[in-house]
């Protein structure tokens, strides 16, 4: 029973990092950052991560992998903005970080979607059929590109988040 409360906790702040990052990433697209979103997707990503080590397992799994480096990312990411406030590369580091970070949720979304639904384990039940493969690899290439353009076009004016930060 404490398990499956813990459980879904770690889904909805997981889900909830998820979807504020996308958020935080169209934000980023668009030079219109917004505080909140920021904030809620860099706690929820980080609470993601540390709630992750808490399940009982009794080995080292790829999940442990993909959190460490979740938190080293997120790491970097807070004290650019906190510390070094988006200064000259700061900007350019947070956007990068922060985004990894988005994909690696992402990516373990689509693992845990192809592992419970259904209709998904139905058409990749080990994960390494061809369908499991293409979608992980769709999406490393959206968020290559999104990355790549967020990193880019970063723009660390404060002036331009303005409008946005009461969201």
């Amino acid at each position: 029973m404490l398990l499956s409360a813990f459980t879904l906790f770690h889904v909805i702040i997981s889900l909830i990092g998820i979807i504020s990052g996308l958020v935080f990433l169209y934000g980023l697209l668009t030079s219109r950052r917004s505080e909140g979103s920021t904030t809620l997707f860099l706690t929820t990503t980080v609470a993601t991560s540390v709630t992750g080590f808490l399940f009982p397992v009794h080995h080292f799994l790829p999940a442990h992998v993909i959190g460490i480096i979740s938190l080293i990312l997120l790491g970097i990411a807070i004290p650019a903005r906190r510390t070094f406030h988006l200064e000259g590369p700061w900007g350019r580091i947070f956007a990068g970080t922060s985004v990894t970070a988005l994909y690696l949720n992402v990516f373990v979304l689509i693992v845990q979607l192809f592992r419970k639904v259904s209709a998904l384990k139905a058409l990749a039940p080990t994960q390494s059929e061809a369908p499991f493969q293409i979608t992980q690899l769709a999406i490393l290439l959206l968020f290559i590109v999104l990355g790549t353009m967020a990193t880019v076009r970063f723009r660390s004016n404060p002036s331009r988040t303005a409008v946005t930060s009461r969201l």
